[in-house]
C-alpha cells in the first residue's frame, strides 16, 4: 500500500508535469512563439505575410496552411528519413516550398526537382527557395500526369488547388502536365507525391519504373466509389517490393458508421502512405 509521502510524491511530480506540458511550445524550434501562433490561427487568407524560418523570410499567404504544413514537416517531421550523401529527389506539389526547405535540411547535397502547377503557388515557391539561398533545386511550374499535355486546372492559391477531371465543374484554367514517368530514369532516392486526387493515375502509369524508388510517399485522396483504387494500389506497391505503412492524413469522419464529417473536406478517404523497402534490398 503507498505511503502518503509515495502519495505526495506522486501529486507533486504529476503537476509538475502538467505544468510543463502547458507551457510547452513545440515551435518554438521555427521561431513561433505564443503570439505570432495566435496570429497566423486568427489572420485572413489572401494578403501577403512573411515569418523568420531558421532566419530567412518565408512568405506565404494563408496562416492557418502555413501553419499546418509548418506542424506537418517540421514539428511532426512528416518525410524525416536517411538520405544519402547527393540525394535526387522528385517533388510532386510542392505547393510554397516548405517540403523543399525541410529536405535541403536533413539532406544539403540533395538536387531536387519540385512540382507545382497552381501559378500562385508557383511563384511563392520560387521567393522562399531564393530568400532561404537553396542550390541544386529545379522548379517546375508543371502538374505531374501520365502524358505530356494540358489538363483543366482549379488553381485556389492554397493547398486545395487541383487537377479537374469533371469539365462541368467550372475550371478556371489550363496547364502544362508533363509525363512523370519520363523522370523515372534513372535512381530516385525519394519520390513525394501530393497531387490532390491525381496519384492513382500517375502511379498506375509509373507501375513499371517504380522500381528507381527507394522511398515513396504518397498523400491519396479518394471518395468512397474509388475504393478498389486503393487495394490496386496496395498491389502495386507491394508487387514493386515495398513495404508501406499507412496513416490517416486528415481525419474526415468522426464516426464513420454514420458518415458524419468532421469539416467539408472533399474527399472520404485522406490517407499518408510511406512505402520503403527492406534494408538488404536498398542499393
Amino acid at each position: 500500500m503507498p505511503t502518503s509521502d509515495n502519495f505526495l510524491a506522486n501529486v507533486w511530480n504529476g503537476s509538475i508535469k502538467r505544468v510543463g506540458k502547458a507551457f510547452h511550445n513545440p515551435y518554438r524550434k521555427v521561431n513561433i512563439g505564443p503570439v505570432f501562433l495566435k496570429y497566423l490561427k486568427h489572420i485572413p487568407p489572401g494578403k501577403l505575410h512573411s515569418h523568420k524560418l531558421f532566419g530567412h523570410d518565408t512568405w506565404f499567404v494563408s496562416g492557418q496552411e502555413y501553419l499546418y504544413g509548418i506542424k506537418e514537416i517540421f514539428i511532426e517531421e512528416l518525410y524525416k528519413q536517411t538520405l544519402p550523401t547527393n540525394a535526387f529527389i522528385l517533388d510532386c506539389g510542392a505547393n510554397i516550398g516548405l517540403s523543399v526547405i525541410y529536405l535541403k535540411k536533413i539532406c544539403s547535397t540533395a538536387t531536387i526537382v519540385a512540382f507545382e502547377p497552381d501559378v500562385n503557388n508557383f511563384q511563392l515557391l520560387q521567393k522562399n527557395i531564393a530568400s532561404h539561398g537553396l542550390q541544386n533545386i529545379d522548379l517546375k511550374n508543371e502538374a505531374v500526369w501520365k502524358e505530356d499535355t494540358m489538363l483543366s486546372f482549379e488553381s485556389e492559391g492554397t493547398m486545395s488547388s487541383k487537377i479537374v477531371f469533371d469539365h462541368g465543374a467550372g475550371a478556371k484554367k489550363l496547364t502544362k502536365a508533363i509525363r512523370l514517368k519520363n523522370y523515372l530514369t534513372r535512381k530516385v532516392d525519394f519520390l513525394k507525391m501530393d497531387i490532390e486526387g491525381a496519384e492513382y493515375e500517375v502511379l498506375c502509369d509509373i507501375g513499371d519504373s517504380l522500381s528507381f524508388v527507394t522511398n515513396l510517399f504518397v498523400e491519396y485522396h479518394g471518395k468512397f466509389e474509388q475504393v478498389g483504387e486503393l487495394s490496386k494500389l496496395f498491389e502495386l506497391f507491394s508487387k514493386n517490393g515495398f513495404r508501406y505503412y499507412i496513416k490517416e492524413a486528415t481525419p474526415v469522419y468522426a464516426t464513420p458508421f454514420l458518415r458524419e464529417k468532421k469539416n467539408s473536406v472533399l474527399y472520404d478517404v485522406q490517407l499518408n502512405i510511406f512505402c520503403f523497402r527492406d534494408e538488404k534490398g536498398l542499393n
